[in-house]
């Protein structure tokens, strides 16, 4: 079809007579498709297409996809023309009645943004608010839920040593990441499927992280493509420095990282594809995740069916339900190679070239030396939110053991931390241990539910939180904190002193049968 065909007006009305499964014809963002060969082959099932067979389909499709998705991947035959928008009826763009939650399904109406003071506040606004299926997703942890619980109950044990009669009329939380100057030492995680959130998902994040001046860290499970969540950012930049120009600031606006998270697919040659993109889009780290070789049983995410119309652009993983649950982390992440070892460094060095790795998902000091043997730029210090192994040790208590174990590491790399992080005490309680920035992740996503605003919002309290704290231990900047503002006795029995068990030296030793 040439493309002066391709532009042809078609009637809602010419659309509608489309809609079965041998003829099926169906608009989004106002562009008629025509899927009639396609649909038996759809990831998710013809079933969902025919639902919204011969309609405007795109709110249901938005929900799920990213809008490049179907431009991508269709063939030029299949676009039929422009829909003609003067001859859409009334709720033609409605969902049809079998598509609608039943009520329990429906989302409860959030709390209005003001009103939330706290970073707990915005999980519970997400949890009476979220669909089950994405409160599910965000919430889960492996198994009993132990290690995500430890996390944040580890901070609570740690106390503080306040300093008096200090000048602390002014503190300044900026500080350098990977060279990068940011306005204060909290990054946006890399965390999957941002849509099931927002219907603008990790698009949005990128945009209240270049508001607040902070690294946003795209996972390779994005459910948006890089290229259009890196837009997102440049085009926000764009606005703030128009908006800056505008109102004669004499403040410039200083563009913020985004990072990327990799998960290394077991067909290379993918990876090395993704690797070159994030290159050219100009991405500043990778962040190789080496804490999930297989994915952990996430039990609350199980219990709930996944939408099998759902992928990930990056990765081109599918979801899809099988006899152990929907587990979305699970059957979207089958395609990780749990091959990887400490070799495959150098590999991503090639494919990588002049970008800082960070090793995410360091859990003992022994691990910690060899990053530093390897020579990256950085670690990162994560059980991913206790979402892989419960009973992992709690990421504060792994820092101590650095600190105990291997302190030489923090002059040769950045160390970064994440889990349990909630306030600002435990930003400033992370850092004092010797942390050079937190990442947060659960916490970005409950915030994405009021969308950029919400963001802001939320980055806000912990800012207020952890200015107010650091004042209250008498100090202005961040090249002051130490471990003396803390007093650790509560937990320093759980912190490993050696790679050996402190008594038990027992071994395995291979026997033959007497039989």
């Amino acid at each position: 079809m040439g493309a002066g065909e391709a532009e042809k007006l078609i009637t809602a009305n010419e659309v509608s007579q489309h809609s079965s499964l041998n003829d099926l014809w169906l608009v989004v963002d106002n562009v008629v498709y025509d899927l009639s060969h396609f649909a038996p082959e759809h990831p998710g099932g013809a079933a969902v297409l025919l639902q919204h067979a011969g309609r405007d389909a795109t709110r249901a499709y938005a929900e799920v996809h990213s809008p490049s998705l179907i431009k991508t991947s269709l063939p030029a035959s299949s676009r039929i023309g422009t829909l003609d928008r003067t001859t859409m009826p009334q709720n033609w763009s409605n969902p049809p009645p079998q598509t609608q939650a039943p009520p329990s399904q429906k989302a409860a109406s959030k709390p209005p943004l003001e009103t939330l003071i706290n970073a707990h506040d915005f999980e519970l606004a997400a949890q009476s608010s979220f669909t089950p299926k994405a409160w599910a997703f965000v919430s889960s942890a492996a198994t009993d839920c132990l290690t995500k619980s430890r996390n944040s109950s580890a901070y609570d044990s740690i106390t503080l040593r306040p300093r008096v009669l200090r000048d602390v009329s002014a503190a300044d939380l900026s500080t350098e990441m990977l060279g990068h100057r940011i306005k204060a030492p909290i990054f946006c995680a890399p965390t999957s499927m941002g849509r099931i959130v927002h219907v603008e998902g990790e698009r949005e994040l990128g945009r209240g992280c270049q508001r607040m001046g902070l690294p946003q860290c795209v996972s390779t499970s994005c459910s948006y493509p890089l290229g259009e969540v890196m837009d997102a950012v440049e085009q926000e930049a764009e606005v703030m420095s128009k908006e800056t120009s505008e109102s004669k600031s004499e403040r410039e606006v200083e563009p913020v990282p985004v990072f990327f998270q990799l998960y290394v697919d077991r067909d290379r040659r993918k990876s090395e594809n993704l690797l070159k993109m994030v290159r050219e889009r100009g991405v500043k780290a990778i962040f190789l995740t080496i804490d999930a070789p297989v994915i952990g049983k996430r039990e609350a995410d199980e219990r709930i069916k996944s939408d099998e119309s759902m992928s990930v652009p990056m990765s081109g993983a599918q979801a899809k339900n099988d006899k152990k649950g929907g587990a979305l982390g699970r059957l979207m992440g089958s395609f990780i190679d749990a091959s990887l070892t400490w070799d495959d460094v150098a590999w991503l060095r090639k494919h990588a070239p002049g970008l800082p790795i960070v090793l995410k998902g360091i859990q003992t000091s022994m691990d910690a030396i060899k990053a530093m043997e390897v020579g990256v730029e950085a670690i990162y210090l994560t059980n991913h939110g206790g979402r892989s192994l419960d009973t992992a040790p709690a990421t504060i208590l792994v820092l101590l053991e650095l600190q105990k174990c291997c302190p030489q590491i923090f002059e040769r790399m950045e160390v970064y931390i994440d889990g349990g992080i909630t306030r600002g005490t435990d930003i400033f309680k992370a850092l004092c241990l010797g942390a050079r920035a937190v990442g947060i992740g659960r916490g970005f996503l409950f915030s994405l539910n009021y969308g950029k605003e919400g963001i802001e919002h939320f980055v806000d309290i912990l800012m207020d939180e952890l200015k107010t704290t650091m004042q209250m231990c008498g100090i202005t900047s961040l090249d002051q904190v130490h471990p003396g503002l803390l007093h650790t006795g509560a937990v320093d029995h759980l912190v490993p002193g050696s790679e050996e068990h402190p008594y038990a030296k027992w071994r395995r030793r291979l026997r033959t049968s007497k039989l």
